[in-house]
């Protein structure tokens, strides 16, 4: 039965800072008993889509070479521990919203792209990322079969589906969500963010959690100042939807809880979600306006 850590931090505007942060973060965790440990979406710096700058595409690495993702293999090396890492990724002239699967010997099982990217005030992502080109992936690890998307992904059953039916044991969210500008009706979305997920949840009868960042950023200078509080509430979720652990909307926070996949296989298969769905009827959602 593999133990699920969630890390829920503050992050800075120094790499170095920001890596040394979720280093111990993890550490700490495993020695807390983790095995499978998720850090929050670009964890490496400021959300930087508050603001729409070019200076900001110097953030993004390939993944060859990359300046960090190989420091966190050998930690999950040395940890026995299997580490999602999320960072802004450079292929040739393309950028992404990536991330990497790392096994519990260090291996770099492979790479997601985000798939659904947003734009909208305080979360100007298309100006930066390309839309993901991997579709959606299940890794299987040593501690399980495991599915991730990425943020706003995570408002897409359809995301949760596939996974699930990959065979994901659990499905992990790296997050960067907070306060909206004046401007969006809903000021703060992060009960209507938890009710979606915990229905892919339910209807997929997985676990399932989601790791968010906390605080206050700063992007821009004078007038072109911007400003966003990251509400935190990382949580996990079991396979009915029933919340095990749920975060503090402020505080640094590493939330533990032990994942039965065997019994959340017998519900499963009870339930019978799988069994009666009706995949020769759904051709309407490979469209964009529902016609066949």
């Amino acid at each position: 039965m593999p133990k699920l850590a969630i890390i829920q931090t503050a992050i800075t505007d120094s790499l170095e800072r920001n890596l040394e942060t979720a280093e111990r973060l993890v550490r700490q965790a495993a020695s807390q008993g983790a095995q499978i440990i998720l850090l929050p979406e670009l964890f490496e710096n400021l959300y930087f889509c508050q603001l729409e700058r070019e200076e900001y595409f110097a953030l993004a690495h390939p993944v060859q070479g990359h300046p960090f993702l190989g420091r966190f293999q050998a930690l999950a090396a040395e940890l026995q521990v299997v580490l999602p890492i999320s960072f802004f990724e450079a292929a040739n002239q393309s950028h992404f919203n990536s991330l990497a699967m790392l096994d519990a010997d260090g291996t770099l099982l492979g790479i997601y792209r985000k798939s659904h990217i947003p734009d909208g005030p305080g979360y100007e992502e298309k100006y930066y990322f390309n839309s993901g080109d991997t579709g959606f992936k299940t890794w299987a690890t040593r501690y399980g079969k495991i599915g991730v998307g990425i943020c706003w992904d995570q408002w897409f059953p359809e995301a949760a589906r596939i996974m699930s039916l990959q065979g994901a044991d659990v499905l992990l969210y790296p997050t960067a969500i907070g306060s909206e500008p004046a401007e969006v009706a809903s000021p703060n979305s992060h009960q209507m963010w938890q009710r979606a997920m915990l229905g892919h949840a339910v209807c997929n009868s997985t676990y399932l959690a989601a790791a968010n960042r906390i605080g206050l950023e700063r992007m821009g200078t004078g007038s072109q100042q911007v400003t966003q509080t990251y509400y935190g509430h990382s949580f996990i979720c079991d396979y009915q939807g029933e919340m095990l652990q749920h975060a503090p909307p402020s505080s640094e926070t590493i939330l533990l809880s032990d994942l039965d996949f065997e019994a959340a296989r017998v519900h499963r298969a009870g339930m019978g979600f799988f069994r009666d769905r009706r995949p020769e009827l759904y051709r309407p959602l490979l469209t964009l306006d529902g016609g066949l």
